[in-house]
């Protein structure tokens, strides 16, 4: 009983451990997104005219924008803290497996901003604009515009990482490509819900997003379907390396 009570304990402290050090990494990374904010805010407003109504907008503006970049900064160094917290409950295998995925969330992360930043949010932007100037004269303002823009680009980071999520289930075997197939009208309508909850109710900015959802989970089953594919040839030859 006194063991498992140590044991408990250990867990904790390691646990706390880890919620410190990824709380340390999202202030500081917070703290370097409000030091370059005012180089950040031009590039992001590309241009756009855009007003502000109260001073406070100001502030809740800054630390929005900070915090949502900081997260995404921070996204790497939570995983690895959380790898190395789960890391002596996994098997040899799946703790090398996963270790190498981490790259690649960075990467990804980064590849669905650039996503949503340089293909979504313009279209769907530019789409609303044309609507609206057809019949109104348009006047956006800075709070308005920077959250449309967070909520057409930051989920798209975490989307794209569904292709490596269900490569690392494939690899370690809690996935096979035959499930992926016989749940794809299931993902299919996560993905609707997904896609109508991150865009303005319109039918274009909704089949804009579906579209590369699809496309995601898709890529994911090929690479899926590679990975156990390679997985069946180590198993036929066991003096086959992964």
């Amino acid at each position: 009983m006194k063991t498992d009570e140590q044991t408990l304990v250990e867990h904790l402290t390691d646990l706390r451990k880890v919620l410190i050090r990824s709380l340390i990494f999202f202030i500081a990374s917070f703290a370097l997104c409000l030091f370059f904010i005012n180089r950040l805010i031009p590039v992001l407003a590309n241009d756009h005219e855009l007003v502000m109504l109260g001073p406070l907008d100001v502030i809740k503006l800054y630390t929005g924008i900070a915090g949502s970049i900081s997260l995404g900064l921070s996204l790497p160094f939570i995983s690895y803290q959380v790898w190395l917290f789960v890391k002596p409950a996994l098997t040899e295998k799946e703790s090398k497996v996963s270790l190498i995925f981490f790259p690649a969330i960075l990467f990804s992360f980064i590849g669905g901003l650039c996503f949503g930043f340089f293909i979504i949010f313009p279209a769907i932007y530019q789409f609303l604009m044309l609507l609206g100037e057809s019949h109104f004269a348009m006047m956006i303002t800075a709070r308005e515009y920077f959250s449309f823009l967070l909520m057409s680009t930051i989920p798209f980071g975490f989307l794209f990482e569904v292709p490596l999520l269900l490569l690392f289930l494939t690899t370690i075997g809690i996935v096979t490509p035959a499930m992926l197939s016989s749940m794809r009208k299931y993902a299919y309508l996560i993905m609707a819900v997904v896609s109508a909850l991150i865009t303005p109710p319109d039918l274009f900015s909704q089949i804009l997003v579906l579209v590369p959802l699809i496309g995601l989970y898709e890529i994911g089953v090929i690479m899926s379907k590679l990975k156990f594919k390679k997985l069946k040839a180590v198993q036929e030859s066991p003096s086959s390396e992964i």
